[in-house]
This record gives structure tokens, sequence and C-alpha cells, in this order.
């Protein structure tokens, strides 16, 4: 793969400059020679010449996101065009994406990049229980208002947001209205798309053996044969459609082979037919006006989408408004609102517990055929199964029939969401300018979990018992309000001096509040979504309240000399009520210079040259109680109220995290801007780690919040970019994105060398382990003798608490060309990673259970593992199937080891062919523009080593957005068109 990726950067670099130099006589006259920096919006919402920054940034056009499929959440829109973002999406309907600029730099705390939308942080919190993903705030920004975004990489160029900067920033520019001469503008624009799974994400069924973990049937006194239906494995009996065998539809009166026998064959329909064609339709209008001193943009978006699974709907509104008035020379305004109101039913569940996805891909019946399923419940509304208890107990064993799952054990989420600004900006004089800005984001969200009558029992609601029925209800409300005020100085000096200055201050003040409660001992009426439909007492209800309140002041200077030198310098200092009095106040400085090497070096091939460098310091506070131990009620026993503390030992002496770095950089344009590159080396440690250690239990505690632990971020970051060819009628543009980071645990505390983060099932973990890269994969690997691995009594000798793993690349990038003819555009993005490692769940233990084509062996009995006997022999011992019950698995037969893969990927990311309408077919009309594009997404994964699965399938947003699947959601292809017309 690296050799692939080499050899296609080399020819095109070199068809570049071949093509160039070509052509760089025929258009000398023609073109002139314009400045490739530009202005750009950095912290706060403030434009800023590019050249005089010391500090990488990277601007994302809004082209480059809009063009492609709407997949109604613009992060996932993001992946592989900008160097060192590194975006993680998930395959869940509707689901969360990671993203994370220059690696996690916090073991347990948040690492994701903050989200700024002009200057105002957008709360981009991932909202998920241990069932659900329920997405990102960031997917409720209206993609229609966006102009451009803005990643700030370093501290450096994040300064200034203070203790929430830490991991970077995505800055979006909202865009405003423009139409002329005071007219009204509008756009309508429409897309449709349909999509289905990508098959090769998704389970594969051989078709050799059927339902069992032996080979048996039942058989009663009359030599009638019956299925294992209470078995949830395929190492059964070897398909004969001689054999007439009584299966789990036989008792189901509405089934044709109700009451009868039939043949023993492998089901024709899997459960990959059970997936359907997915809808999405993105409808949007947009009216605009403006004058010399006024303008308006009003955004209306309408997405409906249906996914791949039975029952699963998302409708969402938004309506968005700027609203930009100069009053006079001296004052100005702007205002911006949005509303989002989304409805959302059927997400599929997460992880390993009671998730469809993980039955099909781990415990499965080959013989099962999943439209007699779909027919079953359709015929009855009833939960008949497929894993009966027993021939005369028709309840389920350990699954619920889908159908009746995805209808009935529904999950339904709604979230009305508000954010909006008003800035205003008085010009004192010419060079000085005081701006004021209020803003406020809030949501309310309402969660609700059901389980009908007749399901199969398990671990339900706020006690954990396990029920047949239940229905859970959850209340989310937050709101942030953020207060900033800053005067801003530019002024440009007779001597060829410049100064830029800033001062201000900022206030903002955070809230979340939470109610949950749910029914006990199971529902009385069915289809009754009530909390008093409750079969015994339900628990009080579980109440959270976090508020938080974050003050800060902030000085920034910038001086430049003949356009060609600068040295700019900030300092921000924060109070956090999130931590002890000692400690809650904090500084983050920066500093940071660049000099502009092309003033200096007169050459008709150098366009541009730039060295920067700088260093910066930023941090973050801690979440809400941590300090001072708190209790929670229970109840009441009798009348005496029942409370308990927390097992984690909380630490009013707290300090905030805190991150160093250190960047170079150099940016170039060759071939009057036909060529040019940015590179960027970085250095980050973050220090004074908040993490949560165990302790001795003596103490009435488990573990305790210390600052401990170090992590170091190093890394390079590439963007190329390219117009190998340009004519009056054609032109080939690529942009090129590739970077490297290198992370490491460098120390935890005393006595401790190993940080658990998560465990999962196969005693499989994630860990903080000292020496080793962040988020290392650790549990039970091969014993080797010379080499080869070991095989004790037929199945692998095993060492446990390993490190097997890896979650993170060696490297990410992505390639996207466009190709325009005249009216006609072509672009498209492959993007990719190599190395990162993912342990696969569903691997392990569908091998064993036999459900996949690599355990159809003609002879199950007889099947031996490569390796050697203990004492260095070839192994010649089979597999004991009768004692294990499993074939090549991992609970018996095989190490976690066996199951980690690499997670190298390359894919078609996305796709648009577009066609702006000739304007001699609307010429002498209200219309002023039209455009057809056919678009896709998810087309093709061109490479993978993960089978079964996409290696992106992670959990949700955090930790396991990466390295870990299990239960996961196919990838679904899309295909669509959307048709977009001005007047």
């Amino acid at each position: 793969m690296k050799k692939i990726t080499m050899s296609l950067l080399v020819v095109v670099l070199s068809s570049s400059f071949a093509i160039v130099n070509a052509q760089q006589k025929k258009n000398d006259t023609a073109s002139q020679t314009k400045e490739i920096e530009g202005v750009v919006v950095t912290a706060l919402g403030i434009k800023r010449e590019k050249k005089s920054l010391g500090y990488s940034t990277q601007q994302i056009k809004a082209d480059a996101i809009t063009d492609g499929v709407n997949t109604g959440n613009i992060a996932n829109q993001l992946v592989g065009k900008a160097a060192g973002l590194n975006i993680s999406t998930t395959t869940n309907f509707g689901g969360s994406a990671n993203i994370v600029i220059r690696g996690n730099k916090s073991i347990v705390s948040n690492n994701q990049a903050l989200i700024v939308v002009d200057g105002v942080p957008l709360d981009n919190r991932n909202n998920y229980s241990d069932r659900y993903d329920y997405g990102n705030n960031l997917s409720d920004i209206n993609q229609a208002d966006i102009e451009s975004i803005n990643v700030l990489k370093g501290a450096a160029a994040s300064a200034l947001y203070g203790e929430r900067a830490g991991n970077g920033v995505l800055l979006i520019t909202t865009k405003k209205g423009r139409s002329k001469q005071g007219r009204v503008g509008i756009t309508l624009s429409s897309e449709v798309q349909i999509g289905n799974i990508d098959k090769s994400t998704f389970a594969k069924y051989q078709d050799k053996y059927g339902a069992g973990y032996g080979q048996y049937f039942d058989e009663d006194d009359a030599g009638n044969l019956y299925a294992p239906f209470y078995d949830d494995a395929s190492i059964g009996m070897a398909f004969d459609p001689k054999l007439m065998v009584y299966q789990w539809d036989s008792y189901d009166p509405n089934s044709p082979n109700f009451g009868k026998a039939y043949s023993w064959m492998a089901a024709k329909h899997t459960p990959a037919d059970f997936f359907e064609t997915a809808t999405n339709y993105v409808n949007t209008v947009s009216l605009e006006s403006g004058s010399n001193d006024s303008n308006i943009l009003v955004n209306y978006t309408n997405f409906l989408s249906n996914g791949v699974l039975p029952n699963s709907e998302q409708k969402k509104n938004t309506i968005s408004a700027k609203f930009n008035h100069k009053f006079n020379d001296k004052f100005d305004v702007t205002a911006y609102t949005s509303l989002t109101i989304q409805n959302t039913k059927g997400r599929n569940s997460t992880g390993y517990g009671d998730n469809i996805i993980t039955g099909f891909r781990q415990w499965w019946q080959n013989n099962v055929d999943v439209y007699s399923l779909r027919d079953a419940y359709n015929n009855s509304g009833r939960n008949i199964t497929w894993n009966r208890t027993s021939a005369n107990d028709g309840n389920p064993k350990y699954w619920n029939n889908p159908y009746f799952d995805r209808y009935e054990n529904y999950q339904t989420d709604d979230r009305t969401r508000f954010f909006g600004y008003v800035l205003l900006n008085y010009k004192v004089n010419p060079n000085l300018t005081i701006t004021g800005r209020a803003s406020s984001d809030s949501y309310d969200q309402k969660n609700q979990t059901r389980k009908q009558l007749g399901s199969m029992p398990e671990s339900f609601g706020l006690s954990g018992k396990s029920v047949a029925s239940g229905y859970e209800l959850e209340n989310l409300r937050s709101s942030e309000l953020n207060f900033d005020l800053y005067g801003a100085y530019n002024k440009k000096f007779e001597n060829e001096l410049s100064l830029n200055g800033l001062l201000g201050t900022s206030y903002r003040r955070n809230s979340m509040e939470g109610v949950r409660n749910s029914t006990e001992g199971g529902l009385i009426l069915p289809n009754v979504w009530a909390l008093n439909n409750t079969a015994e007492a339900p628990l009080p209800a579980q109440e959270d309240l976090a508020k938080s309140v974050t003050m800060g002041a902030y000085i920034q200077a910038a001086l430049g000399y003949k356009d060609t030198y600068f040295i700019e310098g900030s300092y921000r200092v924060d109070k956090s009520s999130n931590l002890g009095q000692n400690n809650n106040v904090y500084g983050y400085p920066s500093v940071s210079a660049s000099i502009i090497l092309s003033n200096l070096i007169n050459q008709d091939w150098l366009s541009f040259l730039k060295l920067r460098g700088n260093f910066a310091k930023v941090g973050k506070s801690t979440d809400n109680y941590r300090l001072q131990d708190q209790y929670r009620i229970l109840g009441i026993f009798g009348k005496i109220p029942m409370v308990s503390n927390s097992t984690v030992k909380n630490n009013r002496d707290l300090k905030p995290e805190s991150s160093n770095e250190f960047e170079v950089g150099m940016e170039a344009n060759f071939f009057k801007n036909r060529i040019g590159f940015d590179v960027a080396y970085y250095d980050t440690r973050t220090t004074d780690q908040i993490v949560r250690a165990d302790v001795s239990t003596s103490t009435g505690y488990a573990a305790k919040w210390i600052n401990a632990g170090e992590i170091q971020n190093k890394g390079i970051e590439v963007a190329l970019n390219a117009t190998p060819f340009k004519s009056n009628n054609f032109s080939w543009d690529i942009n090129i994105n590739w970077s490297k980071n290198k992370s490491s645990v460098l120390k935890l505390t005393e006595g401790l060398d190993n940080l658990l983060l998560q465990q999962v099932q196969g005693e499989v973990t994630y860990n903080a382990y000292v020496g080793q890269p962040f988020g290392i994969i650790k549990g039970t690997d091969y014993v080797y003798v010379n080499g080869q691995p070991v095989v004790e009594d037929g199945v692998y000798a095993r060492k446990e608490d390993q490190v097997i793993g890896n979650i993170n690349p060696d490297w990410i990038g992505g390639i996207r060309n466009t190709f325009t003819y005249k009216g006609i555009s072509l672009s498209f993005l492959i993007d990719g990673q190599k190395g990162g490692d993912i342990f696969s769940t569903d691997l392990y233990y569908g091998m064993g259970t036999g459900i996949y084509p690599e355990t159809a062996f003609p002879d199950r009995n007889n099947i031996v593992l490569a390796g050697v006997n203990p004492n260095g022999t070839p192994n010649t011992t089979p597999i004991p199937i009768a004692d294990t019950g499993e074939l090549m698995g991992g609970i018996s037969v095989m190490p976690a080891k066996a199951f980690v893969y690499d997670a190298s990927f390359i894919k078609l990311r996305e796709a648009s062919l577009t066609f702006n309408l000739p304007k001699t077919w609307y010429d002498r009309t209200f219309i002023n523009d039209m455009k057809f594009s056919i678009i896709g997404r998810n087309l093709w994964i061109i490479h993978k080593n993960l089978p079964y699965a996409d290696p992106e399938s992670g959990l949700r947003a955090g930790l396991l957005s990466r390295g870990y699947s299990v239960g996961a959601m196919p990838t679904v292809r899309t295909f669509g068109f959307n048709f977009t017309a001005k007047f």
C-alpha cells in the first residue's frame, strides 16, 4: 500500500512540473501573479492575513464540503480534506463522529476539537447511552450556512480560546446575503439519495452446517428429528435436503411449515437480506438580499432519512438567518440564529448486549431464513422467534425475532436546538474597533426506550433487573451562554511597521440537567409507553444537574516589518469554577514568528515562500463534581432514606491539564501558484493529566481522581496542491493531505505503569501504558516455541495480558481530484490510513459459533490447528469440539490476538459529476443559474484487511471510535442526484 501511494504521488507531481513548464509560456501574458495566502479567519472570528501567521491553519471551502452527498453531519464530510485532521466516522444510523487534531492529548478527558461558529464556541457534545449513539451536536448545523471551515491545528493557533482549545479548533464561517441592488435572490436545492449495504462490510454465511453447538438433532419416540433451536450457533448437523427436520417455524400457525418437518437446508435469505434500501431527501430554500449597508440570508433545510434497518427514520428541520447592518461609518451589527428540530426513530443498538447485529454476526443458525421471520412477525405481531426455549416453550432462549425487535422494541429521541449570537462593532477610529458579542446555545432532548411485552428478559431500567418488558424516559437540557468584549487595533506605520493588537475578556456559563426514570418489573399493558404503566413501584428518578462558570481575559500583539517579518505573542488567563480555589486560575502564553522568504528571493518560478515557528501552552479544566464527594439518593426503605457514595474518591487539589507545543513549518507556491505545499512538524507534551487511578479498597474507595501522567504527540503534516493542467476550457486540480502522528505515554504516577481505559469481551482491554502509544490493546496472545504457536490438547496455549495491538494509524491521508471542462465538473476523493489495529469481537465469537465460510470444514471433527506441541513437534490433535463447544473462536480455542486485524484501508470516499446547465437554456427568464449533480459516497473500499466489516465502524465517538468492532452496522453505499437553481 505504501509503495502504491508513493508511486502515485511521484507520478502526479512529475506530471505537474512537466505540464506547468509546457504551459507557462502560453499563459504568462494571460495570468497575473496573485497573493496565494489571502485573508483567513482566526481565533475569535478575527480576519488576518494568512502570510502573517506563525502557525498552521488550513481552510476547507464550502464546495469541498457540499459537492458530495449531504450526510446530515458535516463532520463526516471533512474526512481526508485537511492534514492532521483525523475524523473517525461510525456506521451507526445518525451516529457520531470523532474529531481529533494532532492526536489524543488527554488520557480520560475529551479529545475532540472545539467547534466555533463565527467566533462563538458551539456545544459539540457526544450524546450516547450504553445502548445507543445519539450523534454529536455538530450535526445540528445547517450545511447551507457554511462558507468555509478553517482548521486551527496547533496550540498557538487556538490559544485565545483558553481552556477549551487544548484539542485544536474547527472554525466555521457562515455565509451572508449577497444579492445585488436590494433584490431578493432565491436558491432552491433538492437532493435525493438511495443507499444499500456494502456487502463486503457484513457477515457472509457458510452453507454446509446448521443449528447446534454440536452435531446432533433432538429426536422423539416416533423418530422425528427436531433442530436444536435453543442453540444460537451453527456447529450442528451437515445440511442434507433429504433429511426432514422440525424447525422453529414448524410451531408457527401462520407458517406454511406449521406442523411438519421440512428439508434440512441452508437458508435462502440470510441476515444480509434483513437490510432495506435507505433513502435520503434533502430540500433547501435560501432567500438572500443585500444593499450597501445591509444584507440578510435565510436558509431552511428539510432532511428526511430512512436507514437500512427496518423502522428507522430521522426527520430534521433547520431554519437559520443571518443579518448584517451598517448604521454608519462607525457602528455595525451582525445577528445569527439557527433552530433545529430533529426527530429520530429506530436507531441501531450498539455494543455487545441486546444488539440484533451482534446476533447476526456472532450467534446465528444458518438454516434460519430471515424472510420467514419477517412473515412470522407480520402475520402475528408477536415475538415468534427462531431461538425457542424448547419444542414446548416458544419463549426466546437468547434472541427475539429481529423484526419484533425493530418494530416493537424501538427507541425514539427528539431534540430541539437553538444557537444564536449578536455582535456589535464600534469603530473608535480607523485603527481601533471595539467589539461586543453575546451568544446562546441550548437544546432539549427527550430519549425513550421501549421493551414490548413478550420480549426476552434482560437487564433494563434504573434497577437493572431482568424483565421481559419496560419503558424508560430520559429528559436532557443543556445551555451555554457566552459574552465577549474586546478591542482590536490595526495600524500600518510609514516606517513599514505594522501592528495588530487585541485586548479582551470573556464569560461563559454552562448548565446541564438530566432526569431519567423507568418502569420496574415490566409493563402492565402493551403499547402504553408511560411511566405509570409499571408492574412494580418505580424507583425515584435519577436527577443530575451540572453548572459551571469560566471567566477569561486575553491580550495579543503582532508586529510586522516590510510585510516580510512577523512576530506575535498572546496570553490568556482563565478562572474555572470546576477547580479548587488554589488551582482555578491559570494562564496560556503563546509566541510565534514567520518570515516571507519570497520577498527576499526574486525568482520568477517562486510565487511564495514562508518559514514559520511557534511555541504555546494550552490546557483544560475538569468536569463537574470532581472536587468534593457526593452521595446519590437511592430511595426510601420504610421511612429511612437510603444513599450511596461513589466508589471514586474526588480530589479538591486537582490542577488543570497543560499542553506545551512546539511547531515549525514552511509554506511555498511555485510557477504562479500552480503548485504549492504546506509542511509542519509539531511536538506536544500534555502533563498533569486528570486521571482516575486505582487505590487500595481499604480506603473505602476503588479509585481516586489525581493529576498524573504525561503524553507526547509528535508528527508531520503535509498539504499539497497542484493544477497540472489549465486552459481556457479545461482544468485539473489536485489537493493532497497527509499526516503522521506518533503518540507515547511517557509516564503516569509513581508505582503505576498501566492505566485501564476500557475493557471489552474476551478479556481484551484498551490502555495507557508507559512507554507505549496511547490506546494499546492488551489481551491473550499465542505461546511460541521456536517462532511457532503452541497447541495443547488441540487448542492454542495462551499467554494473558499481552500487548496485542495499537489503535493508532501510522498515517492518514486523502487525495481530491477535480476536473473541469467548460460547464462540467468531476470531483472525487480517495482517502485512507496505513496501520493501526482493530479487535473484532464479532469474529472472536462468530468463528467459534461456525457461521462464517472459513469454518465450513469438510470434517469438523478433525480440524487440526497449525502449530507445534509444547515439545516442538508438529501438532496433530484436532479441536475437541465436544468439549469446547466451538470451532475456531476465541472463548476456548484461539487467543484474542488471532482476532486483531490491521486497520489499514483505502476508500473511494465520495464523487460528484456536476453539469452547469448552459445559460442559453434559460436566457431571458427569471432563472440566473442551474446545475445538476450526480453524487455518491462510500462508493468503493479499494483495500481493507478486516473481514466482513468496515475498519472505521467504531462503537461511537471517543476512545472506541477506532480499534474495536462489535455488532457493527455495515457501511451504506450511497448514490444520488442534486438539482440547484438560483433565481
